[in-house]
This record gives structure tokens, C-alpha cells and sequence, in this order.
């Protein structure tokens, strides 16, 4: 009898050893919920607010996501930066916010963050150096993540991002850097004439000679950002923290060619993009320059191997020529240290048909603000493709924008005349992109073709550099 007892106990403890081992097993394939407050709100998590951009996705109050945001530094002038910008937007007249800011600093900021998590999204803009790293222990955390760009500027980080994206995936989170420039209205236009056939034409292959696309970007380290004289941080010169200005800036530019260009996305980057040429030079800097830019009496440690006769090369300029599944696009970034009067960053992009060409330019001409032109390809008659942009006025483009038209400045070629209601401005667009990323909060999903265009875009961004250094 004792006999018959034993062997019931022991096959009663084997099968709790095997509930208890699938148990454990199934939890390893569930996903992660992330971790949500009591009202199912949305809670933000700033970490190590480094870059101007961090405040900016709180310029605007956002429904369904909570007013009190809790901030994770190290402290110092950046951070201080990013708490009198916020604090800006709170006491403004006009349609002010009402952020409340819980603010921990100290060495451990990220270990407290990930062990507290008093939010569940994460919004990252700072120094690039660490960033792939923050993105890939967030994820771990079980925790989204919003992050401005970039999200990779080595190879090495690239690999990293991969891998985050496939865990993310795997826990139903949700990673997305903030692509602003798609909320420009004249790219938007572009974007849309480019998908009318009659239009357009469809988009050439072109060559190495005459891309497809071409998106030219020059930027200014001296500018003022919400009427207030922007201060950098040292590092920003340093390649190393902020990145080559490709994998930087360049990521805009590259996203807009294959958001345009391969709306579908790229499922297979290894296989569909082919780098053909990369390079990067300097702009020199002078030490009152730098001292006006940063706030910095002199040249830190970390910059010497950037330092020749007391002025700083600053490795701020990149160019590649590649093809996005045998299209051929160029792309390139540059950087002066301060616009002439008046003028701001530019940005110029030509998407060639075989109909027409869709340029934007931002000169001189057009007061250095973006304005759209429609260009007929040599040898196509102007009457006709006056015919058919009338025709898509009338017809659509008209009713989703009113008050757009096409002005004619000369034989074949014309100006889109956009309203000042549709030109949001730079700033603005951080909040269109944050209300565009909670849409996607709220479905619980990216659609496929985002996620295959981020990893493209970083594929692109980081093989340039690599190849740029290898020169």
C-alpha cells in the first residue's frame, strides 16, 4: 500500500515538473505586453533628451497620451536645454501645453528607466553614439520605442537595429523613427504627380550621369530654432557621437527616395540596393565659429583628430550614388556653418519622367522657400500636359487640396501655387508624424512595408559610410 502511494506521488510530481516546464516554454514564445498605465493612456518616457528634437514632439498635446512625462538624464546644459524649451511651450500665449515633467538624473538613468518604466513609449534625441543601444534595450524591456533619426550610423550599430526590429516584431512592440519631411507639402505633391500616369509618365531608370532621383540637402549649424539661437553640443561634430552627415541628415533624403520612388517597400535591401559611389569631405570651422555654435571656449579633447591650424575640419558632408532596385538615385548632404540673410536650410529633388519632371527647388528665387515645378520632358507637347494637369485639378487633386493650382511660368513649365495654410513649417511637422505613430499605437501594428523601409534606408545610410571610410 505505502508502495502504491509512493508511485503516485512521484507521477503526480512529474506531471507538475511538466506543467511547470511547458509553462515556462510557452512563456518564452508569448509576447511581451507592454506595460500600460490604469487608464490605457499612453505615457511618455524621454531618455537623455541630447538634441533639439526631443522637444519638439512636445510642442503639441496629443489625445490619449498623458500630460505627466517622465524624463531619464544624466543632467548638464542639454537636458537643462530641453526643460526650458518645454517649459517654453507651456507659458506661450497661444495654444499652450500643460506638460508636467518628472525628471531623474544620475549615471544610472537608463537602468532606472527600464526597472521603473513608469511609461510604456520611449521617445529617443540625443547623442547617436549610444542610441542603437537604448533602442535595443528598450525593446528588451518590453517597451516601444519613437526615435528620431538616425537609428544606426555604423554597420556594426545596422546589425544591432536588425536584430531589435525582429524582437520588437516577436513582442507585438512597436519601433518607428520620425520621417518629418514626408509631411512637407511640396514632397507631398511631388509624390502624388509622380503616381499619375497621363502626368508623369511613370519614373525613368536613369543613370549614373542623369539619376532618377536626386534630393540635395544643405543645412546650417548656426540656426534658430522657435525664435531662440540654437545651441549645439560639442559632440555634434564628432562623427563618432552624431554620425556621418549620410547617416544623419542622409536619412531623410533616402527615405524620400524610396517612399516615392518604391512605395511598397523594400523587402530584400542585400538583393534591391547596389552603392555605386560614396564620399565625404570637411567644412572648416574656426574656433569663434565653434565658440558661437556651442557656447564652448574651445576645441574639446575629442575633437583633436579633427583639428589642423587650430581650425576644425568637421567631416560634415556626404554624397552616394546608388540604385534602389536598378533605379538610379543620388543623394547628398552638406553643411555651412550659417544661412545668408534670410534664408534657412534648402533642400532641392528632381524625380524624372518620361513625361514631365517634378522639381522642388528652395533658392534664392523662391525666398529660399520649397516651391514645387512641373517641367515638360523635351519633345512632349505643353498643350497636352496642360490638358492633363486640369484635368487632375478638377478631377481629385483639387478636392483634397483646395486652392491649389498650376501657374504657368514659361512654355512647359509651371509652378504648383500652394496656400500658406499648407506650408506647416519644420517644427510643425514633428507632430504630424507623432499623431501619424499613434495612429499606428492604436491599431497595435506598423504596416509591413514601414518596417522594410526603415532596415532599407539604415542598410543604405550605414554601407555608405562604410564604404566612404574605406576610401
Amino acid at each position: 500500500m505505502i508502495e502504491k502511494m509512493m508511485r503516485m506521488v512521484r507521477t503526480n510530481l512529474l506531471i507538475v515538473a511538466i506543467v511547470c516546464l511547458a509553462v515556462v516554454f510557452s512563456g518564452c514564445a508569448t509576447k511581451k505586453e507592454p506595460a500600460m498605465n490604469q487608464d490605457n493612456m499612453i505615457t511618455l518616457m524621454v531618455l537623455d533628451p541630447g538634441h533639439f528634437h526631443a522637444s519638439l514632439v512636445q510642442k503639441e498635446m496629443y489625445p490619449g497620451v498623458d500630460s505627466t512625462v517622465y524624463v531619464f538624464a544624466p543632467g548638464g546644459m542639454e537636458l537643462e536645454d530641453y526643460l526650458a524649451r518645454v517649459a517654453s511651450y507651456n507659458q506661450r500665449e497661444e495654444d499652450p501645453t500643460a506638460w508636467t515633467l518628472e525628471v531623474y538624473t544620475g549615471p544610472d538613468y537608463l537602468e532606472k528607466m527600464l526597472k521603473e518604466q513608469p511609461g510604456n513609449l520611449v521617445v529617443l534625441a540625443g547623442n547617436n553614439q549610444r542610441k542603437t543601444e537604448y533602442i535595443d534595450a528598450c525593446i528588451d524591456a518590453g517597451l516601444h520605442v519613437y526615435s528620431d533619426k538616425p537609428m544606426a550610423i555604423e554597420p556594426s550599430d545596422f546589425e544591432l537595429l536588425r536584430s531589435a526590429f525582429e524582437k520588437a516584431d516577436a513582442q507585438g512592440l512597436l519601433l518607428y523613427d520620425i520621417m518629418t519631411e514626408r509631411f512637407e507639402i511640396t514632397t507631398i505633391l511631388q509624390k502624388k504627380l509622380s503616381e499619375q500616369e497621363d502626368i508623369f509618365g511613370g519614373l525613368s531608370k536613369g543613370s549614373v550621369e542623369v539619376p532618377a532621383i536626386t534630393k540635395e540637402s544643405v543645412h546650417h549649424f548656426f540656426k534658430y530654432v522657435s525664435g531662440k539661437p540654437l545651441q549645439r553640443p560639442a559632440w555634434f561634430f564628432d562623427v563618432r557621437q552624431e554620425g556621418e552627415a549620410i547617416a544623419d541628415v542622409g536619412t531623410h533624403l533616402v527615405d524620400l527616395v524610396m517612399w516615392e520612388a518604391v512605395p511598397g517597400g523594400v523587402a530584400d535591401y542585400v538583393q534591391d540596393i547596389r552603392i555605386l559611389h560614396s564620399q565625404r569631405w570637411p567644412t572648416l570651422l574656426s574656433t569663434e565659429q565653434f565658440r558661437k555654435v556651442t557656447g564652448e571656449a574651445a576645441f574639446p579633447g575629442f575633437l583633436d583628430d579633427y583639428i589642423v591650424d587650430d581650425t576644425l575640419r568637421a567631416i560634415a558632408n556626404s554624397a552616394i550614388d546608388y540604385t534602389v532596385k536598378g533605379i538610379h538615385a543620388k543623394v547628398s548632404v552638406e553643411w555651412a556653418f550659417q544661412a545668408p540673410e534670410g534664408a534657412g536650410d534648402t533642400h532641392y529633388s528632381i524625380m524624372r519622367g518620361n513625361t514631365c519632371d517634378l522639381v522642388i527647388r528652395q533658392g534664392e528665387a523662391e525666398n529660399y522657400r520649397p516651391e514645387l515645378y512641373i517641367r515638360a520632358v523635351d519633345g512632349f507637347p505643353a498643350d497636352a500636359l496642360q490638358a492633363r494637369l486640369e484635368l487632375y485639378l478638377s478631377a481629385s487633386l483639387g478636392e483634397a487640396y483646395p486652392g491649389i493650382a498650376f501657374e504657368i511660368v514659361e512654355e512647359g513649365l509651371w509652378r504648383v501655387s500652394i496656400p500658406n495654410k499648407y506650408r506647416k513649417g519644420h517644427e510643425a511637422h514633428f507632430a504630424q508624424v507623432t499623431n501619424k505613430f499613434l495612429g499606428y499605437m492604436e491599431e497595435g501594428k506598423l504596416p509591413e512595408w514601414e518596417a522594410e523601409q526603415m532596415l532599407a534606408k539604415y542598410y543604405t545610410t550605414t554601407r555608405a559610410v562604410e564604404l566612404a571610410a574605406d576610401r
